[in-house]
């Protein structure tokens, strides 16, 4: 009898690509397991999911706004029906396990799971664990960490700290600077800043880079720009007649923007954080101030304070962030200096490890 695994959770790509990494490592590990990814109704997962080849169920259901109480009205109504929605995925899938890895869909599913005795495992990406996991993580068989110290937020004998899983598009990447310029359009002998403020863009870091595009290509800069869908338009406007520009609301394939860029200036999600130490980029970040218990200037301090990345407090970003990037593509030695020190973080198989751990369970 094959296992049967549900994946479940999404909304940005920092839940969305670890779990299609761990999805992909546990299919090398046992071909014959299936697995059933659960997501939220209009998030990104329902696209990109079944664009990595796997099947994915959509749940009705929303996160608590804090911002508008008076969008929560329907929140509980919300939760019920996403439970008889879980039910009636369960019944029909009927999983040895569920894997949750952050997102609105990993509570309803793993609490359920939890419910009928079904092991349940947790991938906590963050340096800051997010409430439901902490919830859910007492009954969970083991909780994978990014980082270590993660024993006020779960039973210490469940942690294992794995690492975050990095895409294999990424840690198998084999694109030269030059095949990378060149799938952008850009010129060889020009320093190329890659511009990235997660999968959902950066409304803050796309309004230095616009007020400062000038500035950037007078020191000779060219850009790779991934503004999110919000911004692109914008963006795309602004771009017009300027050649050392690539502008676009997503890149899917980011070992090109990686391999071609020499400065990186990106949020300092959990997932954005391991994929530049696999890239051995020198970064900036500019950590995004509202992340649940502010855990992005807690990732991006972890590597600052190792000499391994500088960092631009969101609230400085308009005056501070182009001025640094140019300071720095300037200063070579500061970048060797911090190419060294963040390749000596990188972690390129959290995806087989937990991979291994669940199916040594599954046993």
């Amino acid at each position: 009898m094959s296992n049967r695994v549900i994946i479940a959770g999404g909304g940005t790509g920092g839940h969305i690509f670890p779990a299609i990494a761990i999805a992909n490592a546990l299919k090398k590990v046992d071909g014959s397991i299936e697995i059933l990814f659960v997501g939220a109704k209009g998030k990104m997962e329902m696209e990109k999911v079944p664009q990595a080849g796997y099947k994915i169920e959509g749940l009705d259901i929303a996160g608590f706004n804090r911002s508008s109480l008076i969008k929560n009205i329907g929140l509980p109504y919300k939760l019920l029906k996403s439970f008889f929605q879980v039910r009636a995925i369960f019944k029909k899938f009927k999983p040895d396990a569920a894997i949750g890895v952050g997102g609105y869909s990993s509570f309803p599913v793993l609490k359920f799971a939890q419910a009928k005795g079904v092991k349940t495992f947790i991938h906590e990406s963050n340096s800051f664990a997010g409430k439901s996991n902490m919830m859910l993580g007492k009954k969970a068989v083991t909780i994978f960490t990014g980082t270590d110290g993660m024993e006020k937020f779960f039973p210490a004998d469940k942690i294992k700290v794995t690492g975050n899983p990095v895409r294999v598009s990424i840690t198998n990447a084999s694109v030269t600077r030059e095949e990378g310029l060149r799938f952008f359009s850009l010129e060889e002998k020009k320093r190329t800043v890659f511009i990235v403020g997660g999968s959902l863009g950066a409304r803050s870091i796309n309004e230095a880079i616009d007020k400062g595009l000038d500035d950037l290509l007078n020191a000779g800069l060219q850009l790779i720009w991934q503004t999110g869908k919000p911004y692109s338009e914008k963006a795309k406007a602004r771009a017009i007649g300027k050649k050392s520009v690539w502008v676009n609301d997503f890149i899917t394939q980011m070992e090109y923007a990686y391999a071609a860029a020499d400065i990186v200036v990106a949020r300092a999600g959990a997932m954005t954080v391991a994929e530049l130490c696999v890239a051995k980029k020198p970064v900036l970040f500019v950590p995004y101030p509202f992340a649940a218990e502010d855990h992005q200037t807690v990732n991006a301090m972890q590597l600052v304070n190792k000499q391994a990345a500088l960092m631009v407090k969101d609230s400085e970003v308009l005056q501070k962030l182009v001025m640094m990037t140019i300071e720095l593509s300037l200063d070579q030695s500061k970048q060797e200096e911090l190419k060294k020190n963040i390749a000596a973080l990188a972690v390129t198989d959290a995806d087989n490890k937990i991979a291994n751990e669940i199916l040594a369970s599954l046993k």
